[in-house]
């Protein structure tokens, strides 16, 4: 079970502020979506929200799984098998489809790009990291797996709590040893596309770490040329945790593109942890 528990959907009241936890992640995942087939390795494109995929569905999974007390692989399944074309990894898929839930020692960024409910809702150092750990283990239980999910969720609680990029960076550095000292323009010419932990996470902070505003940081991570949406959608989450806020413009676009199942888990957890901030 979850760290938290099972938590009553209104145990916070609804503050009036711009901030709407995690979304900045799943606009990301909807922004990026068109160039996962088709990268790009320039930042000026249309900056417009399409369908979202399974980081979206994923990511909706995990917050559902902290709301409830719920467990991460049931809900993981629930939420996959009730969106099957969301473009889910093989292995993955098969693993949703199938009768066991023994997890499957993937180093995939699967695990990073669902992860970031848990660094909305905790409020220790300590709790993010094995909360983290408990979400990504149910299928990536390799250690780049788990360090995938932990270094995301981290980021965004440490961005969150108002640490500054340096801090943030550091902290990465020194926990996980990514290389985080490099730059979009270094990495751009080179980089491929890439699915696992190691090869996207750090990039998708360095978009982050480079960027002015959210914009900025969505636009960093997809034009790497790489996995657009899911790397979008870890340094978006980062991004809105940081920057506190997402256009209003695309956060209406997001709203309209989640489904009936989807939208109201967003809402439930909004209403439950953005007075955290």
């Amino acid at each position: 079970m979850p760290l938290l528990g099972a938590l009553k959907l209104n145990s916070f009241s609804f503050c009036n502020i711009q901030v709407i936890t995690m979304i900045g992640a799943i606009a990301g995942d909807m922004i990026g979506s068109p160039y996962k087939d088709s990268p790009i390795k320039r930042m000026g494109f249309p900056f417009k929200v399409a369908g979202f995929t399974d980081d979206t569905v994923l990511t909706v999974a995990v917050a559902q799984a902290i709301l409830t007390g719920g467990d991460y692989a049931d809900c993981l399944k629930r939420f996959a098998r009730r969106h099957p074309d969301a473009g889910y990894g093989g292995t993955f898929r098969k693993w949703v489809f199938s009768s066991r839930s023994a997890a499957y020692n993937s180093w995939g960024n699967g695990s990073a790009m669902r992860v970031s409910p848990v660094g909305f809702a905790l409020d220790r150092e300590d709790a993010v990291l094995a909360e983290a750990r408990r979400s990504a283990e149910e299928t990536h239980n390799h250690p780049e797996g788990i360090k995938g999910a932990q270094a995301t969720a981290l980021a965004i609680f440490l961005a969150r709590r108002g640490a500054d990029k340096r801090t943030i960076r550091n902290a990465i550095e020194d926990r996980f040893g990514y290389a985080l000292d490099r730059t979009i323009a270094e990495i751009r010419p080179a980089y491929r596309f890439d699915v696992s932990c190691q090869g996207s996470v750090p990039e998708s902070m360095i978009a982050f770490f480079e960027s002015n505003d959210y914009e900025s940081s969505v636009r960093n991570a997809i034009s790497l040329g790489g996995d657009a949406d899911t790397m979008a959608c870890i340094a978006g989450g980062i991004a809105q945790a940081y920057y506190g806020r997402i256009p209003p413009d695309t956060l209406s676009q997001v709203r309209e593109n989640l489904t009936d199942d989807l939208l109201p888990v967003v809402d439930a957890f909004n209403e439950t942890f953005a007075c955290r901030f």
